[in-house]
């Protein structure tokens, strides 16, 4: 016989369902005016692999210029053998976390093929760069140190600050005289963080790295840098934008990589000496208190690293397609932000603006998204577009004349 009484019951079922229809109805206030303001995101379903002709949901194909596969290398053959062939070997999952049975000989192969390309000692795998970029920033941070961060940094980023002991500030982009100011200005005893992007994301600029390594040796900070566009796109050997300004393992301390954009598949890596992978592999919660990277997974980003390093082609036909863009994008009048990397952003202000026009080329057989805030500063919407090097010269073409044939109220 139960000890509550029916009465009790239903009074606790009316208080649960208000508290329910409380919560619906502000979650639905909060989307429609997203909706209102044209910044309600949606869900873009693709029907096959990541290649430049997909088939999308809406049953049409079109030349894809979102993607982040920058090499081409999401369905290059060996990358899907290795994969099934790891798959026959380990299973699909790893069954646990690293610290416990889920780390497997095929993990440590990645990690060690990583640090050698980044030139560090040692390398540690996350499942994803959000997990990465969080439980470094929070396994480094002192209590109520300063971390200083650009202000146009990745969401995991800021949010990595945002959540760990440290105090938080964002200095203006890419401006040095800014970080500096606010490095004198909020000195204190305990070590301080300064956190950038190699490659913004939004933008497709870099940060002024070898100033920002003089302000972290002058004023005895740590750098950080988040090098999830970099890797695979710039450089001589494509080793990343610290590669790019020839700047050494000693300059950046810490390094953070991810392997689902140039190298084509998922997950992370954070490279640096033996005392901050040991002392990470302690102390990054992301790392410890997860299921480890599946063994398949570390196996096909094992053979897409042999090809970012054996098909130079690959880097060489990406950057081609880089400076021809920016040239002919600016010829057709439109305001192209200047970037020497796979992300290229043609800004339009307005966020309807950006969504119409990335509307219209879809009509055209062009897919490239519509970036609005708060994902970038408000009049600041914009087509991202992002260059493969499985981009063939009918599909850039394809492109520029969708682009060119832009109506005048949507060019911004």
């Amino acid at each position: 016989m139960s000890l509550v009484e029916p009465a009790s019951q239903t009074g606790q079922e009316s208080q649960g369902s208000r508290a329910s229809q409380r919560l619906k109805a502000e979650l639905q206030q909060k989307l429609q005016y997203r909706a209102e303001q044209n910044l309600l995101r949606q869900v873009l379903q693709r029907c096959g692999p990541c290649q430049p002709d997909s088939l999308f949901g809406d049953g049409q194909k079109r030349v894809n210029f979102c993607s982040n596969d920058y090499l081409g290398l999401a369905s290059h053959p060996d990358v899907i053998r290795a994969m099934q062939v790891a798959a026959e070997q380990y299973g699909v999952g790893s069954g646990a976390s690293h610290l416990v049975t889920g780390h497997c000989r095929v993990h440590d192969e990645l990690a060690e093929a990583l640090a050698d390309f980044c030139g560090r000692q040692k390398a540690m795998l996350f499942s994803t760069g959000y997990m990465a970029n969080v439980g470094v920033i929070n396994a480094l941070t002192n209590p109520g140190a300063p971390i200083f961060q650009d202000a146009l940094n990745h969401a995991s980023l800021l949010d990595g600050g945002w959540l760990s002991r440290g105090d938080s500030r964002r200095f203006a982009h890419r401006d040095t005289k800014d970080l500096e100011a606010m490095l004198i200005r909020h000195h204190c005893d305990s070590r301080a963080l300064i956190i950038t992007d190699g490659v913004f994301s939004m933008d497709g600029d870099l940060a002024p790295l070898p100033e920002q390594v003089a302000l972290a040796d002058k004023y005895q900070a740590t750098l950080i840098v988040d090098d999830a566009h970099g890797i695979g796109c710039l450089g001589d050997t494509g080793a990343g934008t610290l590669s790019h300004f020839g700047l050494s393992a000693s300059d950046v301390p810490v390094l953070v990589g991810t392997l689902g954009k140039s190298l084509g598949t998922a997950g992370a890596f954070v490279a640096g000496d033996e005392v901050l992978i040991d002392y990470l592999t302690q102390f990054a919660r992301t790392h410890i208190y997860t299921t480890a990277m599946p063994p398949p997974l570390a196996a096909a980003t094992i053979a897409a690293l042999a090809c970012l390093r054996s098909e130079t082609w690959r880097q060489q036909r990406l950057q081609s397609l880089v400076m021809r863009f920016q040239q002919d994008v600016a010829n057709l009048g439109l305001n192209i932000l200047p970037s020497q990397t796979p992300v290229q952003a043609i800004v339009l202000g307005e966020a309807d603006r950006a969504v119409k026009a990335s509307e219209y080329l879809r009509e055209q057989g062009v897919q490239v998204s519509a970036i609005r805030p708060p994902t970038v500063p408000a009049d600041s919407a914009r087509l991202r577009v992002t260059f493969s090097a499985a981009h063939t010269d009918e599909h850039y073409e394809r492109l520029l004349d969708a682009l060119a044939s832009l109506p005048d109220d949507l060019r911004g």
